[in-house]
């Protein structure tokens, strides 16, 4: 029998997080940290073309969830480009 899971319901939100929490542990966040500053891009330029694409469709929390996760992963990004 297949392992029953628990995974939280699929939602924007939850794609939002999903690809926020990919950046990040690309940026060496996490606890099995590897920098991979290109799969970091990647998934910033992702959340980047989701918000462009969803401009005026998105409630307020939904609005507010993409723009904070990415200005943490911009300024996580511009920190980790440094070294």
């Amino acid at each position: 029998m297949p392992d029953q899971r628990q995974l939280p319901p699929v939602s924007f939100s939850s794609f939002v997080v999903s690809l926020a929490t990919s950046a990040m542990t690309h940026l060496g966040q996490g606890p099995d940290p590897q920098v991979d500053l290109e799969l970091a891009r990647h998934s910033i330029d992702l959340l980047s073309l989701l918000r462009d694409k969803t401009r005026g469709n998105l409630d307020d929390e939904e609005n507010r969830l993409l723009e904070t996760v990415l200005y943490e992963t911009r300024m996580k990004f511009m920190e980790q480009s440094k070294d």
